[in-house]
């Protein structure tokens, strides 16, 4: 990292403290303005919000190491956000008619108090073990790769780049609640997909194009059934990408995490009315598209140049693990730190913070509305609506 991408970290930070400051100064009366943001987000911020949520360590470290590993298969998982549309034009006007606040809030007025209280448990458990521990772990490994830093005062650089991720994030959230998700989101998406956008064409262009990586890739087999990195649909037999397993499994997960899931769900109740509710849910599928190409594909591009450069005797491109094997999850933080130059490289750091903080801000303010309005306010039913606000 050189002084030029410290300057353009520090413009993003600044652009970022400017929202963050007119979000604050929006009023936040009730439940309502905190956690939907008054409702009244138009079909650019929930789009955008819903894409940027998603993009979390899952895709900066899950799919392009998966895509380092094993190739093209995992694309099923992303093919699935076409499920945003159903979320958009079937369950959003039950959502919007009802008036609900949560997921949880819409099963009790489905089936019973006993199916809310379930539901609500289960993702405030779900979200902290998976979700948040997740992407707390993969921004420190990130930030340990990217910036080259081991230990800062004794301390190990991990632990202060995860920590100071989740008091970064917490701070905004904290006091901006859902605007202040919704609308650093308008900023933080174009940033990640640019950074992501130029990591692709320069890793093409260090690989040699696209048809060496397709060269590298085929000749990697994956399976006892010819199948290679380059293959999406695999043989029945595969033991972790069969291609009725991979249909059916990401269909069902995709269908409870696009349509019901309230760390999605969340985005489309904040819109100002229905319409801007589903045209925001169309927005969404189409950004969804482009993970596939800004980091699966990256991934097969670090292996390619790993083999490519084992093949001219040089050390490989990917770190290895103790037992020899190339170490499949450092593909995105590598190719950052080794192919990008100054400026780009402060823009894509940029990019990765404001995709692990998009995703984290979003899960803290869902966590918080499950707690507050699935049990707080069902026990305490007299609370008032500012003091909802503060317990958020």
């Amino acid at each position: 990292m050189e002084t030029l991408d410290f300057i353009v970290i520090g413009l993003f930070a600044l652009a970022l403290i400017g929202i963050i400051i007119w979000v604050l100064k929006q009023k936040q009366d009730n439940s309502g303005d905190y956690f939907l943001g008054g409702r009244d987000a138009t079909w650019i911020a929930i789009g955008a919000s819903i894409f940027a949520s998603n993009i979390g360590s899952e895709h900066l470290i899950g799919l392009a190491g998966t895509g380092a590993s094993s190739g093209m298969a995992m694309a099923h998982w992303e093919i699935q956000g076409w499920m945003i549309l159903i979320l958009g034009w079937v369950f959003v006007p039950f959502y919007s008619r009802s008036m609900v606040l949560t997921m949880p809030e819409f099963l009790e007025k489905r089936y019973n108090s006993q199916s809310r209280t379930i539901l609500s448990l289960i993702s405030l458990v779900s979200y902290v073990l998976t979700k948040v521990a997740v992407t707390v772990y993969a921004g420190g490994l990130v930030f340990q790769q990217v910036f080259g830093i081991q230990e800062i005062w004794g301390i190990d650089f991990f632990w202060i780049a995860a920590i100071g991720l989740v008091l970064l994030t917490a701070v905004y959230t904290i006091f901006g609640g859902m605007r202040s998700v919704l609308y650093t989101s308008v900023l933080q998406t174009p940033i990640l997909l640019l950074g992501s956008l130029i990591i692709l064409i320069l890793g093409l262009k260090e690989v040699g194009g696209w048809d060496q990586v397709l060269a590298y890739c085929s000749a990697k087999p994956v399976n006892e059934y010819g199948d290679t990195m380059v293959n999406l649909i695999r043989s029945n037999g595969d033991s972790k990408f069969s291609w009725l397993g991979a249909l059916i499994g990401s269909s069902i997960i995709g269908f409870w995490y696009w349509c019901t899931d309230q760390f999605i769900v969340q985005r489309v109740l904040s819109g100002k009315n229905e319409q801007e509710a589903r045209r925001g849910a169309i927005f969404g599928a189409y950004l969804k598209l482009l993970p596939v190409f800004l980091f699966l594909i990256p991934g097969m591009i670090a292996f390619a140049l790993h083999q490519h450069y084992l093949a001219h005797g040089t050390e490989g491109f990917l770190p290895l693990l103790e037992n020899g094997v190339h170490n499949a999850d450092a593909a995105f933080p590598v190719l950052v730190a080794k192919l990008l130059p100054a400026g780009v490289k402060g823009l894509v750091v940029c990019g990765i913070l404001a995709a692990l903080m998009s995703s984290l801000a979003s899960l803290f303010n869902s966590s918080a509305m499950l707690f507050t309005i699935d049990f707080y306010k069902k026990f305490k039913p007299e609370t008032s609506e500012k003091h909802l606000v503060v317990v958020g």
